[in-house]
């Protein structure tokens, strides 16, 4: 999407969910060296009040961060409810405000509230997030 795209008020609904899968837990959990058992061992999480491993919470902030294309910062960002192996994660991000960039003339501002369901739709995840979107270029015509 471009910056145009995006009007305040607006809400924008992926419908294709991303299924979390084991694999992303443990690859994420190597790459960021988190040594949290509850994320990758099914002995210790299988004595946890959730009795298996939690998705690692940065996996999911990530999944549902993809538009735009230069994330600036995340806020106020809730858990209200873990993410396991096998779940489906959708995305709903409303417009709060945007704004003309002020150092990139091809470049808007856009602010969002983004909350992400599981495939029950209970909430897993709310954050604010600002980022970058490109404005369209001069002459844009949309590819049929």
């Amino acid at each position: 999407m471009f910056y145009e795209d995006f009007g305040v008020g607006q809400t924008l609904e992926l419908s294709k969910g991303r299924t979390m899968l084991a694999e992303d837990n443990v690859w994420l959990s190597l790459i960021t060296m988190n040594t949290n058992p509850i994320h990758f061992d099914y002995h210790y999480s299988s004595k946890t009040e959730f009795g298996k491993p939690l998705v690692d919470s940065c996996i999911t902030l990530a999944i549902l961060s993809q538009d735009g294309f230069m994330n600036l910062g995340w806020d106020d960002v809730i858990m209200p409810h873990p993410v396991f192996d096998g779940d489906t994660i959708y995305s709903k991000s409303e417009v709060l405000e945007k704004r003309d960039s002020e150092t990139h003339s091809d470049r808007g501002v856009v602010r969002v509230k983004t909350t992400g369901v599981n495939q029950n739709g209970v909430t897993v995840m709310e954050f604010k997030r600002t980022f970058m979107a490109y404005k369209k270029p001069q002459g844009y015509t949309p590819q049929k």
